[in-house]
């Protein structure tokens, strides 16, 4: 088990006069998968934008690695080892797959601009594709282009939302295969927002189920086991 690296305590978020986020506690450890599981429109995607900086927190606490952030904009967390892959990938369309690779760099040190090697051992059609536009690319190409980009970015934290969502299985396979093997290697931890529950719970170390808000149920996968965590997902 490793390392605490992102921990949120009371943590709330509003858009306009709602509240989405009723005072979440999150913890995310290094080298382990945090799955954040619920039916749709209970939060899960607002919980990401929080973490990610995109949609700035109301109230409670952030630490990562140590260090508590305020209300930091978007591009800071990305510099402080944020990645963040979001529902719909946002790739941009008219840009080739290396140009919106190179998009990362923004975040690194000069010296640190180039496409690491082990990007393309990962996603192997991408180095068949850099010169094809972002929009020409199926969902499960635009996928894995969107996990590549923000690896480049060497994140400490991962955020995926919903990365199997519209995809053809051969892909979700290989997605579900990078994921674990960049859980393996120890360097990070990732947070996995995920609608399907096969995928989640194979990949999983912990698990977060959130209704309305709030997270109702919270554990380890071997604490709470299959059952319990399928029946409280399934509406």
């Amino acid at each position: 088990m490793g390392a605490d690296l992102l921990e949120t305590s009371g943590l709330t978020l509003h858009y306009g006069g709602s509240q989405i986020l009723n005072g979440i506690d999150l913890t995310a450890r290094v080298g382990e998968v945090t799955c954040v599981m619920g039916t749709n429109g209970v939060g899960k995607t607002s919980l990401l934008k929080a973490l990610s900086g995109t949609h700035q927190r109301s109230s409670g606490t952030y630490r990562l690695d140590g260090e508590d952030l305020g209300k930091v904009p978007a591009h800071v967390l990305a510099k402080k080892g944020v990645g963040y892959v979001p529902q719909g990938r946002d790739i941009f369309p008219l840009l080739t797959v290396r140009e919106n690779m190179e998009t990362a760099f923004a975040c690194l040190p000069r010296s640190e601009r180039h496409i690491p090697d082990e990007i393309y051992e990962l996603f192997p059609i991408l180095k068949d594709f850099l010169h094809r536009r972002g929009g020409d690319l199926s969902g499960g190409q635009q996928q894995q282009l969107a996990i590549a980009r923000a690896l480049i970015t060497k994140p400490k934290l991962l955020l995926l939302d919903e990365p199997t969502e519209g995809i053809q299985p051969n892909i979700i396979q290989q997605i579900g295969r990078v994921i674990s093997l960049l859980r393996e290697k120890g360097e990070m931890a990732i947070v996995l927002v995920e609608q399907y529950f096969e995928f989640a719970y194979e990949l999983g170390d912990v698990f977060y189920v959130v209704e309305r808000g709030s997270v109702k149920l919270s554990g380890r996968k071997e604490e709470l086991g299959r059952d319990v965590l399928q029946g409280s997902v399934s509406v």
